[in-house]
This record gives C-alpha cells, sequence and structure tokens, in this order.
C-alpha cells in the first residue's frame, strides 16, 4: 500500500526532536571535552612551572647596587617571566635557608655568598648534593659562590667521582686506596702553585695501588676589586645556555678574577671572560654530577649591579630552564 505524500510529514517533528536532542548531547560532550582539555592543559602548565630558590646570604654591602639586595633583585626580575615559581630564603631562616621545606620544592637553586660561607657546613650541605645527584635538582652558584661550601662539596665529590673513573678497579687493581686531601681552609692558591684537584698515584707492578688526590681549592690567585668592565665570549653558541646572546658582549662594572680556577674540569665552557689588564677566566662552566648538574655563572661583586643588565639576567633565565628541562624527573 502506497504512503501519501502526507504521512512522511507527520513523521518529521518526531525525526527534528531526536536529530535536536542528538545534536545538543554532540555540543554537550565537544563543551565536556574541551572544558576537560582546558582543565588539563591548566594543571599540565601548573606542573611545568619550575620551581627556584634564590638563596642569598644578604650582605649590606648589596645595598650600594641593589636597593633591596641582591637575590631580591633576581628574583623580581625572575617573576616577571613566564614558567616560574620563585621563593627567596636567606642565611637567617630557619635552617639556614635550606631546610627540606624548602629543597623539597626545589627545581634550580641559585646561591650567593659571600662573607659568611663558613656558617654553611659540608654537614648542611649533604642534602643539596644528594639531590643534585639523584637528579632531583640543579645547581647554580654566583660569583663569589665560588667559595660557598655546596659549591665545593659538589666539586669535592665531582673529584671523587672523577678520581674513580682515572684509577678504576679491576682485576688487576681490586684494592686501589684513594686518600682525598681537603685545602687547608678557604686561603687563595699562590699563582705557581699545584693546581687542583691534583691526583697522585703510587704503583706496584705497573698498578696503581694508592692514590693522593688533592681536592679542589675552588679559588684562583688573582682578583680586583676596580669596577671595570669586562668583555665576556660565547664560547658555545649554539648551547641552550647561550640562547639569544651575541658571540661577544660585556659587562660595565665587575670585579676581576684570574685563572687558572682550582676546580675539576669541566664538561662544558660556555663562556671566557676577558678583563682591562689581560687577565681571563672560564666564566660559565658547566659539570655533571650525577643525574644533576651545576652551572657557576662568575660576573659579579655586590657592590656593581650585574645583575640589573639585560645580557646576564638572560644568561640566569636560559640557564634555569635547560637546567630544569635536563633533570630526568622533568
Amino acid at each position: 500500500m502506497s504512503r501519501g505524500p502526507g504521512s512522511c510529514n507527520r513523521s518529521r517533528p518526531f525525526l527534528v526532536r531526536l536529530m535536536f536532542v542528538f545534536r545538543s548531547r554532540i555540543q554537550h560532550t565537544r563543551f565536556m571535552f574541551r572544558y576537560l582539555q582546558i582543565l588539563l592543559c591548566t594543571l599540565v602548565m601548573a606542573q611545568a612551572e619550575i620551581k627556584v630558590v634564590i638563596w642569598d646570604e644578604q650582605q649590606p654591602r648589596q645595598k650600594q647596587a641593589y636597593e633591596n639586595f641582591l637575590g631580591n633583585a633576581i628574583a623580581d626580575h625572575l617573576k616577571t617571566l613566564t614558567g616560574f615559581s620563585v621563593k627567596n630564603v636567606t642565611l637567617d631562616r630557619p635552617n639556614k635557608g635550606i631546610g627540606a621545606d624548602v629543597l623539597d620544592s626545589c627545581d634550580v637553586l641559585l646561591w650567593w655568598g659571600h662573607v659568611r660561607q663558613a656558617e654553611i657546613t659540608p654537614e648542611d650541605c649533604k642534602p643539596i648534593i644528594e639531590r643534585i645527584k639523584t637528579g632531583k635538582m640543579s645547581f647554580i652558584p654566583l660569583h663569589s659562590a665560588h667559595w660557598s661550601t655546596p659549591f665545593m662539596e659538589a666539586m669535592n665529590e665531582r673529584t671523587r667521582m672523577d678520581a674513580v673513573k682515572r684509577y678504576p678497579r679491576s682485576t688487576q687493581s681490586p684494592n686501589v686506596v684513594f686518600d682525598f686531601v681537603s685545602p687547608p681552609g678557604r686561603i687563595p692558591p699562590a699563582a705557581d702553585s699545584l693546581v687542583t684537584p691534583a691526583y697522585l698515584a703510587f704503583q706496584r707492578g705497573g698498578v696503581a695501588t694508592t692514590v693522593r688526590v688533592d681536592l679542589p681549592n675552588c679559588c684562583f690567585p688573582g682578583w680586583r676589586n676596580d669596577g671595570e668592565p669586562s668583555t665576556l665570549e660565547t664560547l658555545l653558541p649554539n648551547h641552550p645556555i647561550a640562547q639569544g646572546l651575541p658571540q661577544y658582549w660585556s659587562i660595565a662594572s665587575t670585579e676581576m678574577y684570574a685563572e687558572p680556577f682550582h676546580v675539576p674540569e669541566p664538561d662544558q665552557v660556555i663562556f671566557k671572560e676577558t678583563f682591562s689588564k689581560g687577565e681571563w677566566f672560564r666564566s660559565g662552566c658547566v659539570w655533571e654530577l650525577g643525574h644533576g648538574k651545576v652551572f657557576y655563572f662568575r660576573p659579579g661583586h655586590e657592590t656593581f649591579p650585574v645583575f640589573k643588565e639585560k645580557l646576564p639576567l638572560k644568561v640566569l633565565e636560559n640557564a634555569i630552564r635547560w637546567l630544569a628541562a635536563e633533570l630526568p624527573n622533568e
């Protein structure tokens, strides 16, 4: 039996309603999907924030160049950039500013110390070194923090690791004994002294049996606090820390340090700095320490506004982003 033209028309309201409901549910599903997508992106972005801790002993002399201390000046700059969560700590805080409550929420630790270095003990630094070695954190000591206890302990640990690689135990030398000798305090080395770390191996039958290792002094024979300008050469222009930096650039006023720098051989030397009387220094060095890294950046002195200049701040931004990205837990 054939249908008249009106029978199809009578079924349309039901089909229209069905299509409307179906379309509404699709739109609702798309809305929910988009909402979940935005929520997920927000959570990922929150997780992706790099947790930066800036440790500063906050000497009164810093106020010659920084109205609210050097560490705060760096923090204020980093807070204007995307992707950073920044915390300031000082030596006078509980646990000297490096308690578990601080270090457990830290991807990259920046450190400025000078006249109160010895108030941080090697025991205080064990959690820092352990976190670096296990890849939970990386470390940026700045300028005079070459003599900070965490940097010295990091360089000591790197030297121990290098010594074992240099004189490995084997079936021919299963009982190599290492004698690690510490420097006699924070005393600058003479220009003609043995550069540390230094190795003196004793052998029997052509096989090393005992190795004396003079641990790094972490200093240098010459410095001059004259505030003269310096010139930095970018030695590794393709390195992430050098991103956006010219091959040659200058700092208007800084302190001079002169090589040799008594530290283990760096894995990468990114910047070489030269000074008005011809001295030079490896001013941007990277060391691997287990699964983490240490980046030492030399320019500074607390009475010169180095970290108000664009390019030194760019170095810190680049270094923080790269070090955090290199952590295995990231």
